[in-house]
């Protein structure tokens, strides 16, 4: 079976979200390192509209969404905990908070000098300031708004208190880890190994569970460029549809799919499959191929058109 390709950047939270999860998986991925924000036109060949990072695909079955990716990571290793869709309600919904009103929160907490150096770093002053525009563009049109700059500190707080409340075993949830576990990481990872702040200084065990989760790694990474990753896309057949998934209404009609929170640009193609918890669009890029692009239904919206 072909390897998982994750498409990520380094600064990203929720790549690191995935890294750490495929070294948890202990699995062999192939690299690609794409750009902080479109245009991305190598990625946009493969995902379309869809403009958030990371992406993820296996031969021509192209990822979108965390939660989409991490039920691939599951399947490959056999590690159905990772898979949101394996979780309790409990999970499910401490993950769902952790991905999105404490992610706001800790990004704008984590907005350190130190953050600000990295990205420096990374980008030259012309890609730091279109950066900056592209991420105020995305939160003046997101419709799921943040706790704000002065609620952000308390809420980040709150989390902590609460993940250190928990933290009687190993892990969020038990002796294991789950999606929650890695959910939880990213936002972490992110104010205090990018962005150096000391607010997690006061939270011994999330300090300890931390240094865990980090000694996870990354697994076994193989560095590929945008390019041989469109290549292998190009050379490959979707996977089948089990035909039970296959009986949705709108199966071979022309369709767009678009997140509902933030980054809400569309993702247009056919629909020739619906699970349970994706969608997913054949799409036949201009320069050859046939791609099925796999799209979660939470937090998404399914329209004709």
């Amino acid at each position: 079976m072909p390897e998982l390709i994750l498409h990520h950047y380094p600064l990203s939270p929720f790549s690191e979200k995935l890294r750490v999860m495929l070294g948890y998986a202990d699995l062999s991925w192939q690299s690609v390192i794409t750009r902080e924000m479109p245009p991305r036109p190598l990625l946009e060949a493969l995902a379309g509209g869809y403009r958030k990072v990371p992406v993820a695909q296996i031969g021509a079955d192209v990822f979108c969404d965390t939660r989409t990716i991490a039920s691939e990571i599951a399947s490959l290793s056999g590690k159905p905990e990772l898979g949101l869709e394996h979780c309790s309600a409990e999970v499910r919904e401490f993950a769902a908070a952790a991905d999105l009103e404490v992610f706001l929160a800790c990004v704008m907490v984590g907005g350190t000098s130190k953050i600000t150096q990295r990205v420096r770093e990374a980008m030259s002053l012309p890609d730091v300031l279109r950066f900056a525009w592209d991420r105020i563009g995305i939160g003046l049109r997101a419709k799921v708004k943040g706790v704000g700059i002065r609620g952000a500190r308390p809420r980040v707080l709150r989390h902590l208190a609460e993940v250190e409340s928990r933290l009687q075993q190993d892990f969020l949830f038990g002796a294991q880890p789950n999606h929650a576990d890695f959910s939880t990481y990213h936002s972490l990872w992110f104010i205090r190994d990018m962005g150096g702040s000391s607010l997690i200084d006061a939270f011994p065990r999330t300090l300890a569970w931390m240094e865990r989760m980090k000694a996870f790694g990354h697994g076994k990474p193989r560095s590929v460029s945008a390019e041989q990753a469109l290549e292998i896309a190009r050379a490959a057949e979707p996977r089948a549809i089990d035909p039970e998934h296959r009986q949705d209404t709108l199966i071979g009609s022309k369709v767009s799919v678009t997140p509902t929170d933030y980054g809400q640009v569309p993702t247009v193609g056919i629909l020739v499959g619906a699970t349970p918890e994706r969608w997913i669009l054949m799409r036949e890029p201009r320069d050859g191929g046939r791609l099925h692009v796999h799209l979660p239904k939470a937090d998404f919206v399914l329209k004709r058109v």
